[in-house]
């Protein structure tokens, strides 16, 4: 069965990013100044050459490997709702996912009292390993893939 996507991206957009903010806040909560989860009580890996490769460099946590399903779920919930799917959708959705990460990472930056904007670059922040022109890299990957799949997912097949 296919999923309707007809409804237009921008709105959809502005409430991935509605719930980015609210995720932002809710960590910041969580988390404090100790980012990726530093002071939680959670297992981690620090280091493994899987890491390197799909994670950027950083720690995988316990907190993290429950936090990044659950938030692939719920953009996924839609589907099983009204039990339609199709692969424009599922272009969209993951597109949506990469934005929320995005975002939600950058307003954690940008609304916690212990950083701000002043503190976004990698002497402050030391879990993004690799920035390029400000930003981390994956801020710049996972841009350039999300409006690659949103494109994908308005084409008319």
């Amino acid at each position: 069965m296919r999923a309707d996507i007809g409804s237009p991206v921008l709105p959809a957009l502005a409430w991935v990013v509605l719930l980015a903010a609210f995720l932002a806040q809710v960590e910041i909560q969580i988390e404090g100044a100790a980012g990726w989860a530093a002071s939680l009580p959670t297992w981690r890996i620090e280091e493994h050459w899987l890491l390197d490769l799909f994670w950027g460099g950083r720690a995988m946590t316990g907190y993290h490997a429950w936090m990044f399903p659950f938030i692939a779920l719920v953009f996924h919930f839609p589907f099983f709702f009204w039990g339609r799917w199709s692969w424009r959708a599922e272009c969209r959705v993951l597109a949506f996912i990469m934005v929320f990460w995005i975002v939600e990472d950058f307003l954690w930056f940008v609304l916690n009292p212990a950083y701000g904007l002043g503190l976004f670059h990698p002497a402050a922040v030391s879990w993004h390993k690799h920035w390029v022109l400000g930003a981390p890299v994956e801020y710049w990957v996972f841009s350039a893939v999300a409006f690659g799949l949103i494109r994908l997912s308005r084409t008319d097949r």
